[in-house]
């Protein structure tokens, strides 16, 4: 992925392989654009608790999302609960962190500020 590309308007490609797996220094780099999110699992994952009013606005949340990640081929973990829903990528096919998971993380984001 070009730096010139904002994440959020950047694609997933498919990826297979450890040499696909983000340095620390390129995770670094990344997470500073993604508001909220969290490196969890030692930095093999990112994680966001996006918070709703109501189960409704939630489901809503939760299915814009599997849209998303259905279309971009690259799927998160996802908690679903009452009021919130937490949103985990990892890239299993890397072992780790690849763009793709920034990719979806910022669009997951843009679903919530539109």
């Amino acid at each position: 992925m070009s730096d010139l590309i904002p994440l959020v308007q950047a694609h997933c490609l498919p990826l297979k392989g450890s040499e696909h797996k983000l340095t620390q220094a390129r995770v670094a780099e990344l997470i500073v654009q993604l508001e909220g999110w969290a490196l969890v699992e030692d930095g093999r994952a990112i994680s966001k608790t996006f918070g709703f009013d109501n189960y409704f606005q939630t489901m809503a949340f939760v299915n814009a999302l599997a849209y998303v990640a259905h279309g971009e081929d690259h799927h998160p973990d996802l908690g679903v609960h009452y009021n919130r829903a937490v949103v985990r990528f990892s890239t299993h096919d890397v072992g780790g962190l690849s763009e793709n998971d920034f990719i979806c993380a910022a669009k997951a984001d843009a679903l919530v500020s539109q």
